[in-house]
């Protein structure tokens, strides 16, 4: 019911949200899940597969500006190149979770329909994306986050309303895009925005190529930013599903980067949307703060989608399993990915069994049990 809902929305979160109101619609059966923390369950397949992303990320080549803070403490004293953010809360503002990312005000994304609405200022992330300007703001300039989203959703084998995603950030200064082979004199960012989306861009349904760069952005530095994001994810593809796949980049839109591309793996005859990404809007990185003339790119992908193809998991709803015959099968230590294997929905039983020997093998005095 609404009131338990209610009740359940304030002893949940306590001193994080404020109060309800005739916009809740968050359900005691979701705000359960915001306590399981599947991605810090030992050898669970999403916790693997997500320390497989971070272990790649940390070999990259570390960002200009070290980052500010850490949530988790560092040996050396040169900080990691992507710090990782995997233990943020999951409440969220409609500002953080739309505004700061140039989600238009009516855009389908908002409705009461597709989110967890907590009350009309806050609800549950619909999307990691949702923490790029607090972290941006903060003074971080390549990292990670990974975390429990939340959207409205039916449920069967492939949708599930609680789901993972992780995403990366990454932002240069022109002297770092001149050395991936930017031509371009002078600064990346040739223009102001004046603070307002761009309604044409915003509005139509691809983001064009690499040459539609934003007017903001000098076109060779935002094609050196392309090309940097398109060469690490594709590393980052061949380091999750192994060398001698074919890939594909397809022209996207997406309300927070310009140009927009989605990557896709053939994988077992099939071809697989691996994540989103693209050079981010550059009033993204001026309303969070970023105003030195760095430009950078995001991606972002969902967990769930690539665990069920590399383990083999046929149904979304085993990550969520307290069957120890679901979680006893993967160990994160492992140095090969083990595939899936099925088991009975029904729990094992142990029970006695009686038979009956046959003559040919007793003593000749009959069978026994």
């Amino acid at each position: 019911s609404s009131s338990n809902s209610n009740h359940m929305v304030k002893n949940t979160f306590r001193d994080e949200v404020d109060g309800t109101d005739d916009l809740t619609n968050a359900t005691p059966t979701i705000l359960a899940k915001t306590g399981r923390r599947l991605l810090h369950q030992k050898d669970h397949p999403l916790r693997i597969l997500k320390k497989q992303i971070e272990a790649f990320f940390h070999a990259q080549p570390p960002a200009t500006a070290p980052p500010v803070t850490s949530n988790a403490p560092s040996s050396s004293s040169s900080p990691p190149p992507f710090v990782v953010f995997d233990d943020l809360s999951p409440v969220v503002t409609v500002e953080q979770n739309f505004d700061s990312l140039l989600v238009p005000q009516d855009h389908v994304s908002r409705a009461q329909n597709d989110n967890y609405y907590l009350n009309r200022r806050q609800l549950l992330r619909a999307h990691t994306s949702a923490h790029q300007a607090q972290l941006l703001s903060a003074g971080h300039r390549a990292f990670l986050v990974a975390g429990d989203v939340y959207r409205r959703d039916e449920i069967d084998r492939s949708h599930y309303p609680v789901f993972h995603q992780l995403e990366g950030v990454r932002l240069f200064d022109p002297d770092e895009l001149r050395a991936l082979g930017g031509r371009f004199e002078g600064p990346a960012v040739v223009a102001p925005t004046n603070g307002v989306a761009d309604a044409t861009s915003a509005s139509r349904t691809t983001s064009g190529s690499d040459a539609d760069a934003q007017p903001v952005h000098s076109e060779a530095a935002s094609r050196a930013c392309a090309n940097h994001l398109k060469t690490t994810l594709e590393q980052l593809a061949v380091h999750l599903f192994g060398p001698g796949h074919e890939m594909r980049w397809v022209d996207a839109y997406f309300p927070f980067t310009q140009p927009s591309y989605e990557l896709e793996v053939l994988y077992e005859g099939e071809w697989l949307e691996v994540l989103g990404c693209g050079v981010m809007k550059q009033e993204i990185l001026q309303q969070a703060g970023v105003d030195d003339g760095r430009i950078g790119w995001a991606f972002g992908l969902g967990l769930e989608r690539l665990a069920m193809v590399l383990f083999g998991i046929p149904d979304i709803r085993l990550f969520w399993s307290d069957d120890p015959r679901f979680a006893s099968q993967f160990d994160e230590l492992a140095t090969e990915r083990t595939r899936f294997k099925p088991f009975s929905k029904y729990p094992p039983c142990h029970k006695d069994v009686a038979f009956w020997l046959p003559d040919s093998r007793g003593s000749g005095s009959g069978g026994g049990n």
